[in-house]
């Protein structure tokens, strides 16, 4: 119970009780339930498309959109935002992308960055049906990509926030993320197709931040998770 509650307060703004942190094997374990907060994350944002779909379909993707952003607290929006500054900015150079990834300030490519992907996302809920929605796929596969990318991604932070996942049980890891595939791939063809989708988005990030970082951080599965939930969207529509 610690470590799923560990996995809530951190990908989400649901308040948990602090013991929930204290445990650092809590921590490390978490990395296991964070498929499962993607399934919560996802369900919400389902029950809120229902319940919206009779609002004008800009005004419903722009609401929906607006509960996401506010129920993740952005988290990973600015894992996005530091990535696309110091992919720019670091010229090619590891030890300069990693130094600028530091850097809590946002420059120019990462508010651009941020300003696409959300017109990306906006325009995908708005172009879909609302009413039998399967949002909750997009949440929920790319927070089961994070556990994918600790499995066979070195992290290359010490200290960052991803430290302790490095040492999550690799079992139970791997089992929650073949769990979340097949309920996935269960969930009629627009399953199979968002699969597709995260498995091209993630080979592709996985080998970028091989060839430039010899692996990932917490600011690049940040950005892993939003280019995967608007790939999925996307292929959704």
């Amino acid at each position: 119970m610690r470590s799923l509650l560990a996995a809530i307060g951190f990908l989400t703004r649901i308040p948990v009780p602090a013991w929930a942190f204290e445990d650092t094997g809590a921590s490390s374990a978490s990395l296991a339930w964070y498929p499962i907060v993607g399934l919560m994350v996802g369900g919400a944002l389902s029950g809120l498309a229902w319940l919206g779909h009779a609002l004008p379909p800009l005004l419903a993707a722009a609401l929906l959109l607006l509960v996401w952003v506010g129920l993740t607290g952005a988290l990973h929006l600015d894992g996005l935002a530091d990535s696309a500054d110091a992919w720019v900015g670091g010229l090619g150079d590891r030890g300069r992308t990693l130094m600028i990834m530091k850097d809590p300030r946002s420059g120019p490519m990462g508010v651009t960055a941020v300003v696409l992907l959300l017109l990306v996302k906006f325009a995908a809920l708005a172009s879909m049906s609302l009413a039998g929605t399967a949002i909750w796929l997009a949440p929920t596969l790319a927070r089961t990509a994070i556990t994918a990318a600790f499995l066979c991604t070195p992290y290359v932070r010490s200290q960052g926030l991803g430290s302790a996942l490095a040492q999550a049980p690799r079992l139970a890891c791997a089992a929650s993320v073949l769990a979340t595939v097949a309920a996935a791939a269960c969930s009629e063809w627009h399953g199979v197709r968002a699969l597709l989708a995260v498995l091209v988005v993630f080979a592709c990030w996985r080998f970028a931040c091989m060839r430039r970082l010899g692996g990932m951080t917490g600011d690049t599965l940040g950005a892993l998770t939003e280019l995967a939930e608007a790939a999925v969207l996307v292929v959704l529509v």
